[in-house]
């Protein structure tokens, strides 16, 4: 049930540090929206507009505070071709009703599928987004394309947001890190790659507009399989981070809520000339390990971003892609879970089996919700053989008349009342 005292401390209990942290977010989310727009076949602007509407409507309907949403590259490569045959104007119609059918699931109270996502899936789905972050930043790490002075930078970088907080956490480090070398670049005149680099900033704001198409059953069959596809991929990832920074910050959220955050935020955004997005994992991990917390820092995150872009594009233009380029390897190494490796040996076979797939089918599609999608249904055909003897088991071990009872492991999966096949799996395979 909505409370709107706890929707005012969601907004106002950490101001300082989601102040800071949405500046951090928005500094490094201007260079991935450009990428991600390149990615789509699209002008940069198409993805520095979406971040910006998508991170302030998420932040105002969304589920999960402190949460990060707006153009990625799982919704961009999903869009390469609707780009590529028919043009910008049917992307963005493809948005809006991405964003219409997100707003349905919500509805439909679909986002509780997140329920049957097992835990070595999870820990699969964080292994994976830490290597593909990583991986992320090889071109920029490239000995053929950037100078040796790139590797100092970063290294300086690393050391300013390991060392830093060491000295006072009053502000992130991640954020000092971004202003030193900055400073030094411009002093010294540094030849790196800048934001600059990435491609053009705008210097409008966005304006509302309505996609120019025509509005006839022929327009909804081309549309309509990119929308869906952007709309099952967009909640799955977006899901999938939430319940992340859940654990993260050891605080519940709403799915549904955020599926139909999610589907507001892409409806509107294609009626400002923006691409679809999601949740982005990454910038969700800068802005909690940056100490953001409220519903502030995403809001703010997606002023600023559009501050800086229109208002301030001469001085981000020459932020250094070291600085950014060192944040994310800092994010990579936060994000992976260690004690996984530690835990192959001791962990059932079935579960490490489950996570290494994951892992697998994540990094060979470049998709985080398309290879969970995977993992889950290898996770699923895994489990098919052992429910039955299971379920005849307990049914031959109960009295004539009688309903076997649930153990309590398979019970705090569920209410009491109710008992589903997702307890049972779970009372027999609880680390799975």
């Amino acid at each position: 049930m909505f409370s709107l005292s706890a929707y005012r401390a969601e907004w106002l209990r950490n101001p300082r540090g989601d102040l800071l942290s949405g500046l951090v977010v928005a500094l490094a989310l201007i260079p991935e929206a450009i990428a991600f727009s390149i990615i789509a076949g699209v002008d940069p602007k198409v993805g520095l507009y979406a971040s910006f509407s998508i991170a302030v409507i998420t932040a105002i309907t969304g589920g999960r505070p402190a949460m990060i949403s707006a153009a990625t590259a799982a919704t961009a490569v999903l869009m390469v071709t609707l780009v590529k045959d028919h043009g910008l104007q049917y992307l963005l119609a493809a948005t809006v009703l991405a964003g219409l059918l997100q707003i349905a699931a919500g509805f439909l109270r679909l986002g509780y599928v997140m329920r049957f996502v097992s835990k070595s899936v999870m820990t699969g789905f964080v292994n994976a987004l830490a290597i593909l972050i990583f991986m992320a930043q090889l071109p920029e790490l490239d000995p053929r394309t950037v100078p040796p002075l790139t590797y100092a930078m970063v290294a300086a970088g690393l050391a300013i947001i390991y060392l830093f907080p060491r000295v006072t956490r009053a502000v992130p480090s991640p954020l000092v890190t971004i202003i030193v070398l900055t400073v030094l670049t411009a002093l010294m005149g540094w030849d790196v790659r800048t934001v600059g680099d990435m491609g053009e900033l705008p210097d409008t704001l966005p304006v509302f507009l309505i996609p120019e198409i025509p509005l006839n059953l022929e327009t909804l069959q081309i549309i309509f399989p990119y929308a869906l596809a952007v709309a099952v991929v967009g909640l799955l990832e977006s899901l999938m981070t939430q319940q992340l920074v859940d654990e993260l910050t050891d605080t519940p959220s709403s799915r549904n809520q955020e599926c139909i955050g999610q589907g507001l935020a892409n409806t509107a955004t294609g009626f400002i000339g923006g691409m679809a997005g999601c949740a982005m994992i990454g910038q969700s991990m800068i802005n909690v390990k940056s100490g953001g917390r409220g519903r502030l820092s995403t809001f703010v995150a997606g002023v600023f971003l559009l501050i800086l872009v229109v208002a301030l594009g001469d001085v981000v233009s020459i932020i250094p892609m070291p600085a950014l380029v060192a944040i994310m390897i800092m994010v990579s190494i936060g994000t992976f879970s260690w004690s996984s490796i530690r835990n192959l040996r001791d962990h059932p076979r079935s579960s490490s089996v489950v996570m290494l797939a994951t892992v697998v089918f994540v990094i060979w599609t470049h998709n985080l919700a398309i290879g969970v999608l995977w993992a889950c249904c290898c996770r699923a055909f895994s489990l098919r053989g052992r429910l039955p003897s299971f379920s005849a088991s307990a049914r031959r071990s109960a009295p004539m008349g009688a309903t076997a009872p649930m153990s309590s492991k398979a019970s705090c999966f569920l209410p009491r009342s109710k008992i589903s096949w997702q307890a049972l799996i779970s009372a027999k395979h609880p680390s799975g």
